[in-house]
This record gives C-alpha cells, structure tokens and sequence, in this order.
C-alpha cells in the first residue's frame, strides 16, 4: 500500500510539475504577444502621426500663401470709395479666420494625440475651408 500511494504521489507531483511550466509558457507567450501589439501599434501610430504633420505643414504654407493675397487685395479695396467691395471683402476676410482657425484645431489635434480618424476630419474641415477662402478671394477679384 505505501508503494501504492508513492507512485500516486509521483504520478500527482508530476503533474503538477508539468502544468506550472506550462502555465509559465503560456504566461509568457501572452506577454510576448501583447508587447508586439502595442509596439506595432506604437509604430502604426507614429507612421500616421508623421503624415499628419506633413499636412499640417501644407496647409499653414498654403494659409501664409493666401494670406498675403487678402493683403494685396485690402490694399487695392481700401484705396476705392465702393463699399459693397469693402463689405464683401470683410466677409471673405471672415472665411480666411475661418480658414487659419480651423488649421490650428488641427494643430492642437496632433499636439494633444488624437486619435488619426479625428486628426484626419479635422485636416479635412480644414482643407474645405481653405478653398472656401480661395474661392472668396477669387470671386472678389473678379468684381475689382
């Protein structure tokens, strides 16, 4: 009989045994494959951060461009009498704020971290409201 419960005992430590190197293996597997994920993701992020500020660099050379358009334009509209044309600028003047103001939400977008799909509307808006301003200097021009 204690030959009996010797070999259970063998047969249990065993096991044991066997199972705790497993559940280590299988510990260490899991960590393996969660540092992978999040290093991938770390990179994926960084890829699509880069892209992001090169659109941003874009679009606050295009604003400084058309900025001193409107500059050149308020030069020629001042020295005139007509008011319509002053008022009409003013407006289109609105659209170029509009235009700077929606670049800098999209500064702050990249510099706070938001995730890509926001930072890539908001680059969006952006980009809608600078051929707003395009086009509201171009149909002032065409009324000088």
């Amino acid at each position: 009989m204690k030959r009996s419960r010797l070999r259970m005992f063998k047969a249990t430590s065993m096991t044991i045994s066997v199972m705790g190197v497993l559940m280590i293996v299988a510990t260490v597997v899991i960590l393996a494959y969660l540092g992978f994920q999040s290093l991938s993701s770390f990179i994926s992020a960084d890829a699509s951060s880069g892209n992001a500020n090169e659109q941003l660099a874009t679009l606050q050379s295009q604003y400084a461009s058309l900025n001193a358009q409107y500059e050149g334009v308020k030069a020629q509209i001042q020295a005139t009498s007509n008011n319509q044309l002053k008022t009409d600028y003013n407006n289109a003047e609105l659209e170029l704020v509009k235009a700077q103001s929606a670049i800098n939400d999209v500064s702050s977008a990249i510099s706070v971290g938001k995730p890509s799909a926001e930072v890539n509307s908001r680059i969006q808006t952006a980009q809608k409201q600078m051929q707003t301003a395009n086009s509201a200097l171009a149909n002032l021009k065409a009324e000088m």
